[in-house]
């Protein structure tokens, strides 16, 4: 039964009024309004006209931090069915509660949580009147009251962001308390469904499919774990477990007899449909039925799922060394993983879900075959991975966890084991994870202030622990860069300069794309990097005030939109200094200038892409920053908040295909012309190399590109100081295609690139 929709919100500042009983809200004095569940209270808010219809507006969302010190109280009432027989039981649902809340049901307590991230389900059998009227009440605290009633050691002032230190005892997504990318938003709220359950007693409580070991093109044992809860007279029963499993013309089916209530059976399948990340093949999905058996006949449990199966290893080293890795091998094959950072999709939560689609087919076109879920963020729901499942995404996810040394006090390892326990249990089944990652950036963040990451033991100690137990078979990093003792040794503190991380987030000075910086990076694996583009003035407009759309400087509005709380500029001015560092002057023109920041994004993307990807042969892949804005403003993202495209969109699309031709950094007097084949198919076909204004050809060659693996082409010679557009045509498979590449180095012409651009495409 689905809770969801109309409830009424009670608020006030915390402590004012007291209330005796819930039950009595109507008649405490305390100020209410309609909300809507799932919901967040300044979405309420807002609706009623206490805060402004628009929070994203101007300065709209500060208005909204004088409530971060309210207390919140949800009621609802509603008439519950039937009572379950004997064999069910009734659970009261809740998908996520931001934050701190206690739960009532007709006046009585029936719980209590204090994570955001997790799901909390309460047992109300002997509690609900069944056929009647029903009253339901959930009290959330203030988040800031809470977390500044924790003692905050030494360590965890010094290893921090100034901007968030407050959050750090609480579990809500770092990002809430003001981010580089996401204003200042301490939310509260039921953002995700609310559900009354009628639930068997005696069902599967899991089950958990594995794919153990590759044999063969279609050949792999598989296992099936699993656990469940039987009536008393059948828990010595020898009871037949039975697989049925279809995806298109595969099948397979086995069972086994087995007693107790848990455990593992197998089978080796020959005619197996392997799932694949996108260009690596299909993602092959089965629909499996899974049965329960009594020896005298009756079905005790049946569950229908839908499963893939791969087998993942992540080869990586500790160091940057001679052979050393960071690269997935599914299914014995080693993928190019080609994708996007996977930010909030909305300050406020609860309007998540209803970007999921949009923004994930944005992901699906573009080319993304991996998506890092990163740290600052909450964990998706399922629509989220079901999707990357069907469309072949990898998904690299980091607990949230991001740029702080969290406590390491016992109540708080076993507030985050709590949560881990549920994340790797809610979510291991999606074949799409390839990757646990302890958290984001805290290893560098110790590491730069001369602490040794070894010594953080929730990363450590508390998460690999509950990895083990709960998901074995996926590999684990305890952050992302991972900085290990050896490279924590060899560095002394500077962590840039000994250019040792076999995984970087290369954000560095942020000058010149193609600066020493970039270029010369030795990394492995790129898991972040970025750079600015400005939203089209359309769409600026939608949330600067007018007065203040033009011209960006000494701007607050835009400095809040860039995103600084404090009307600090630095962000801001970045963008003006990548425009001014490519094309030697900044333009005056507001549409001018957005577009002059939209392509010195789309070029430093596209470069960022195509470099990693011309060394397929020690590199492992590029996960650049980022897909799409979580609210409106300026930054690295390639499709604004409203869905509109910048003009990286199409170049980092035409970098991300399967089959690509791309020139390599300038060297030796010239540019040589590579293959990236990130395909298990050898391509064939013609290519050819022109000056986009003058047609000249200056290059042609038909081609064989080895699978899975760069081939060189040749050389085109030039000079640096030559300033050219140049088109890379090549068919492949009677299927035409194109790349582009600008050569020589900055300033260029913004009218020159303006006809360029009148060109491509043509």
């Amino acid at each position: 039964m689905n809770l969801n929709g109309k409830w009424t919100l009670y608020y006030a500042p915390e402590g004012k009024n007291k209330v005796s009983s819930v039950l009595n809200l109507k008649n405490s004095g305390i100020p209410a309004v309609p909300c809507t569940v799932p919901g967040n209270v300044e979405l309420d808010l807002s609706a009623a006209g206490i805060l402004p219809a628009d929070l994203y507006m101007g300065e709209n969302i500060k208005k909204a931090q004088k409530f971060e010190t309210y207390e919140w109280w949800y009621e609802t009432s509603f008439i519950a069915p039937a009572a379950p027989d004997d064999e069910h039981k009734v659970t009261l649902h809740f998908g996520a509660v931001d934050c701190y809340a206690e739960y009532f049901l007709n006046g009585e307590q029936i719980g209590a949580s204090d994570n955001m991230f997790i799901a909390q389900d309460f047992d109300v059998t002997d509690i609900l009147k069944y056929g009647e009227e029903n009253t339901l009440h959930v009290h959330i605290g203030s988040a800031i009251i809470r977390n500044a009633s924790y003692d905050f050691e030494l360590n965890m002032t010094e290893f921090t962001r100034s901007l968030t230190t407050v959050g750090i005892n609480t579990r809500k997504a770092p990002h809430c308390f003001g981010w580089d990318i996401m204003p200042r938003a301490v939310s509260a709220g039921i953002w995700r469904d609310v559900e009354l359950r009628y639930e068997k007693k005696y069902d599967f409580r899991y089950i958990y499919f594995n794919l153990n070991d590759v044999k063969g093109k279609n050949a792999a044992w598989i296992t099936m774990h699993y656990d469940i809860s039987l009536p008393p007279e059948y828990i010595f029963d020898n009871i037949t477990y039975r697989v049925k499993g279809v995806c298109g013309d595969s099948t397979f089916q086995f069972e086994q007899k087995k007693s107790g209530g848990a455990g593992r059976i197998g089978e080796d399948i020959f005619n197996l449909k392997f799932w694949w990340p996108k260009n690596y093949g299909e993602p092959n999905m089965y629909n499996i039925k899974v049965e329960a058996i009594a020896s005298d006949g009756k079905v005790l449990a049946t569950k229908e799922v839908r499963r893939g199966f791969k087998k993942v290893e992540l080869k990586h080293s500790e160091i940057i060394e001679k052979d050393g890795r960071f690269e997935f091998i599914i299914n014995g094959v080693k993928v190019m993983a080609v994708g996007s950072n996977w930010v909030p999709m909305d300050v406020y939560h609860s309007r998540d879900k209803a970007r999921y689609q949009a923004a994930l087919e944005l992901a699906d076109d573009i080319g993304c075959n991996v998506l890092r879920c990163w740290g600052g963020n909450v964990y998706e729901d399922h629509e989220f991975f079901d999707y990357c499942d069907e469309h072949g995404i990898m998904v690299w996810q980091d607990f949230a966890m991001a740029c702080h040394h969290y406590p390491q006090t016992e109540w708080f390892k076993e507030k985050l084991r709590k949560e881990a326990e549920w994340v790797v249990k809610e979510l291991r089944d999606h074949v799409s994870i390839i990757l646990w990652s302890g958290d984001n950036e805290v290893d560098y963040l110790l590491a730069s202030g001369g602490l040794d990451p070894a010594n953080n033991h929730l990363t450590r100690e508390v998460l690999p622990e509950v990895i083990e137990r709960h998901d074995p078979f996926r590999p684990y990093i305890p952050s992302s860069p991972y900085i290990s003792t050896k490279v924590f040794k060899l560095s002394q503190g500077d962590i840039e300069g000994a250019n040792l991380l076999p995984e970087h987030h290369l954000w560095g000075p942020r000058d010149y794309y193609k600066s020493a910086y970039y270029a010369q990076s030795k990394a492995y694996f790129v898991s972040e990097i970025g750079y600015h583009g400005c939203p089209s003035k359309g769409s600026i407009e939608r949330f600067i005030d007018p007065e203040y759309v033009w011209p960006y400087e000494n701007n607050k509005q835009w400095n809040l939109h860039s995103t600084d709380q404090f009307n600090r500029s630095h962000r801001t001015m970045l963008m003006h200094k990548q425009v001014m560092q490519m094309f030697g002057e900044v333009p005056t023109d507001m549409d001018d200038y957005c577009l002059a920041s939209q392509i010195s994004q789309a070029e430093a993307k596209k470069y960022f892409i195509e470099r990693v990807r011309c060394n397929m042969d020690r590199m492992g892949g590029v996960i650049w920053w980022n897909l799409i804005d979580g609210w409106p403003q300026m930054s690295d993202a390639v499709v604004d908040y409203y869905y509109e495209k910048k003009l990286a969109y199409d170049y980092i699309k035409r970098s991300s295909g399967d089959f690509i031709i791309a020139l390599d950094d300038m060297a030796y007097w010239g540019h040589d012309v590579i293959c990236c084949n990130s395909t298990l198919s050898e391509k064939r076909g013609k290519c050819t190399v022109y000056d986009i204004d003058s047609g000249e050809v200056l290059f042609k060659k038909d081609f064989i590109a080895a699978p899975n693996t760069n081939t060189n082409l040749g050389k085109i010679n030039m000079m640096y100081s030559e300033k050219r557009m140049l088109i890379i045509k090549w068919e492949t498979d009677s299927k035409e295609a194109f790349n582009t590449y600008l050569c020589g180095t900055p300033a260029f012409s913004l009218e020159q690139y303006k006809s360029w651009l009148a060109k491509i495409d043509k």
